[in-house]
């Protein structure tokens, strides 16, 4: 992993939000409540962190806490409402045409749900062959062997570049998908919950996959997750999220030894362990709240065994507890 180099991606206290215009029935509910109905969804909520060539972060948090809203921020899918997205030290933002046309490529996407991101209607050949065809990468003579070539990467035979999507089983269309983003030579991985959908017994092989392409083409990886399990296979670093925010980041080994953040541990407490023969599961109070309506202070309060009269009020800063691991928590300042 380089460290001369600049972060592939980068992000500055970025947001992102989505407003909900008014309806009747909202409108309704405002009447018959007497006050006004929140619509605003807080889906990221100042969110800095950086990816080095080469590594892989892993951003881990329950359903909703927006992980999947910040990949796509970061590929390009969504655009941020605040802050900074940096693609190898420049802004996204003020990229010439040239130079966000690298970015578009650059950057791209493995969708959790295969069947759903691959275009029911089109053969493989037609899936794999868009991009080039569009962006003009490839001579049309030279684009079959390009479609064969990116097959064999994800260990689908030739033979398969004429098979509709429904044709394959779910661990092969993910295959297809991953295919299809190599098409376009990118640097970066945005992997949105890729073996979420998959069998249990298919995870395993698409996860040595990522790692075999990381290490053939220098990939860089975004890899969603709620599975704590496949982050700890596969990532260098993790960032830990809850209700927007980043709420705690280290080095993967850092954060499975000494997790701080009451959130991290109580993810933690839920992994499975086969070594433990006995074993007590708890799981985490409560429902993660709405991000309409989020909590004060830290939003993690309500849930939160260790909550203080203070963690209602003030939001806590991610700041360094140890070389290369942050956390937000106020109990890292009270008296031992």
């Amino acid at each position: 992993m380089s460290t001369t180099l600049p972060p592939v991606i980068e992000l500055r206290n970025v947001h992102k939000r989505f407003t909900k215009h008014q309806d009747l029935i909202g409108r309704a509910l405002e009447l018959a409540r007497k006050q006004p109905v929140p619509r605003t969804v807080h889906a990221v909520n100042g969110v800095s962190l950086s990816i080095a060539p080469g590594e892989v972060l892993g951003l881990v948090g329950e359903s909703g806490c927006g992980k999947s809203t910040l990949g796509r921020v970061v590929a390009g899918l969504h655009h941020q409402t605040e802050g900074e997205l940096r693609y190898q030290g420049a802004d996204v933002a003020g990229l010439s045409r040239a130079d966000k046309l690298a970015y578009t490529l650059g950057v791209q996407m493995v969708f959790q749900d295969p069947q759903a991101s691959l275009n029911p209607r089109q053969r493989l050949h037609q899936i794999l062959g868009e991009a080039l065809q569009v962006h003009k990468l490839a001579p049309a003579a030279e684009i079959p062997a390009r479609i064969d070539q990116a097959l064999a990467e994800v260990g689908l035979a030739a033979e398969y570049r004429d098979r509709l999507p429904h044709q394959l089983s779910g661990g092969q269309r993910q295959r297809v998908g991953i295919a299809r983003a190599l098409m376009v030579s990118p640097k970066f991985l945005v992997c949105d919950e890729p073996v979420a959908a998959l069998d249990v017994s298919i995870q395993a092989q698409v996860i040595n996959l990522f790692m075999d392409l990381r290490a053939q083409h220098g990939l860089t990886y975004l890899f969603i997750s709620h599975d704590l399990g496949v982050v700890r296979h596969i990532s260098d670093r993790v960032a830990i999220m809850y209700l927007g925010k980043i709420v705690e980041m280290s080095t993967t080994a850092e954060i499975f030894a000494r997790a701080n953040h009451p959130y991290t541990q109580a993810l933690m407490a839920e992994v499975p362990d086969l070594a433990r023969r006995k074993r007590v599961f708890v799981p985490i109070k409560g429902e993660i709240p709405s991000p309409l309506n989020p909590p004060s202070g830290c939003t993690f309060h309500p849930r939160c065994p260790h909550a203080m009269p203070r963690c209602r009020e003030e939001v806590p800063p991610l700041e360094a507890i140890a070389p290369g691991h942050w956390s937000a928590c106020h109990l890292n300042h009270t008296a031992p």
